[in-house]
C-alpha cells in the first residue's frame, strides 16, 4: 500500500503542478467544442471575476459552450446537483457472487443546498438468506464554497443517515441505524479536478458501537470525444477492526458522455481482503 499512496500522491502533485487553471483554449476543448461554437475562442484577460453555475462556478468569461462541459458532469468528484436539477443514478455492483442494484436520487433546492437518498436491493447467488434491501441512505450536501476565491477552490459539506435494511445485507448486520458527516474539498480545471474527501460514521450500539473514517482521495480526467475517467481511493480506519474492518480501495472508472447522460463502467479493488468489485452506472441529469 505504500507503494499505491507513493503513486498517488506523485501523479497528484505531477498534474498540480502542470494543470493549467479552468481557462479554456483551442487545444484543451478543440474536440469537444468544435460542433458547439463556429467561432475561434479567444482565451479571457481576466481570471478574478466569476459566476455562479450549477457546479463548478467557472470563470465569467467563458463561453457558454465550455461552461456546460462542467455543468452536466455528474461523474465529477465536484459536480453539485443545482437549483431545481434532478440527478437519476441507477447503478449494479457485483463483487463475491453477490450482485447489488441500487438507486441513487438526487435533487437540488437550490444553488447552495442538494438532498439525495440512496436505496439497493442485494442478490446473493450462494446465499438464498441473504437476499434483500440494503440500509437506504438520506443525505444533504451544502456548497459551503463555489470556488470564487483566490484559489478557486470548492468545498462542500455533507451530512446524512442510514436505516432500515435487511439484517443479512446490511453492515454490520446488527446496525439498524447509522450516521455519518463530511467534508469535501477540491479544485477543477480544464482537463482535470482533484478532490479530497473525510467522512466520518458513527453507529450507536450499547455493546457493538463503532465508529469509522473514510480518507477519500479522487483525480478526474476529461478527455477528447466526451470520454472522461477516474482514478481514486478509500481508505478507511475503524474503531473496532472486529465489528468493521479496515478497508483500503483502490477505484477506476471510466465513462462516455451523451448530452445529460452518462455510461459508467467501475472496477475496484481493496487491498485488505483481495477483494474485486465491478459495476455499472447510468446517469441522467433533468
Amino acid at each position: 500500500m505504500k507503494k499505491l499512496f507513493f503513486l498517488l500522491g506523485l501523479f497528484v502533485f505531477y498534474t498540480n503542478v502542470n494543470a493549467a487553471p479552468v481557462v479554456l483554449s483551442d487545444e484543451s476543448v478543440d474536440e469537444d467544442l468544435s460542433d458547439v461554437d463556429d467561432e475561434p475562442f479567444v482565451a479571457p484577460q481576466s481570471t478574478n471575476s466569476y459566476q455562479s453555475q450549477s457546479v463548478g462556478y467557472v470563470e465569467e468569461q467563458i463561453k457558454p459552450a465550455a461552461k456546460s462541459i462542467l455543468a452536466n458532469d455528474t461523474s465529477d468528484p465536484l459536480f453539485f446537483v443545482g437549483d431545481n436539477q434532478f440527478l437519476s443514478d441507477t447503478y449494479t455492483a457485483f463483487k463475491n457472487s453477490t450482485l447489488r442494484i441500487g438507486e441513487y436520487i438526487g435533487y437540488g433546492i437550490n444553488n447552495n443546498f442538494a438532498i439525495h437518498m440512496n436505496m439497493q436491493y442485494q442478490i446473493d447467488f450462494t446465499h438464498d438468506h441473504e437476499n434483500g434491501f440494503a440500509a437506504t441512505e438520506f443525505g444533504g450536501t451544502y456548497r459551503l464554497n463555489h470556488g470564487n476565491n483566490d484559489r478557486r477552490i470548492i468545498s462542500d459539506v455533507l451530512f446524512g443517515l442510514k436505516l432500515w435494511g435487511s439484517t443479512h445485507v446490511r453492515t454490520p448486520e446488527y446496525a439498524d441505524s447509522s450516521y455519518y458527516a463530511g467534508f469535501r474539498f477540491g479544485r477543477q480545471y480544464t482537463g482535470l479536478t482533484l478532490a479530497g474527501t473525510v467522512k466520518s460514521t458513527w453507529i450507536f450500539d450499547e455493546d457493538r458501537g463503532v465508529s469509522y473514517i473514510d480518507f477519500i482521495p479522487e483525480m478526474y480526467f476529461r478527455f477528447k470525444y466526451d470520454w472522461r475517467g477516474g482514478l481514486g481511493a478509500d481508505i478507511r480506519r475503524s474503531t473496532n477492526i472486529h465489528l468493521m474492518p479496515d478497508q483500503e480501495w483502490l477505484n477506476f472508472k471510466l465513462l462516455k458522455q451523451f448530452g445529460n447522460t452518462q455510461y459508467v463502467g467501475r472496477f475496484d479493488y481493496e487491498f485488505e481482503l483481495h477483494e474485486v468489485q465491478v459495476g455499472f452506472n447510468l446517469k441522467i441529469l433533468f
